[in-house]
């Protein structure tokens, strides 16, 4: 798996979300990122390393930087 991380990358994590949802859309990139769950719309933001691990897998990928 790639640690490329790009702005409207749609992951999928290892747990899901309260609400059911495991598909969280990438809003921003930076050190910290910021994702927003697909199904509820809660924001959540993370530093890089919990992030990398919490992702199990990238659904489609953003458009090219």
């Amino acid at each position: 798996m790639t640690a490329e991380i790009r702005l409207g990358d749609i992951v999928a994590t290892r747990k899901p979300h309260p609400c059911g949802g495991s598909e969280w859309t990438v809003t921003r990139v930076g050190a910290d990122i910021k994702m927003r769950c697909n199904t509820c719309g809660h924001v959540v933001m993370l530093d890089r390393e919990k992030f990398l691990r919490r992702r199990r897998e990238v659904l489609r990928q953003g458009p090219t930087p």
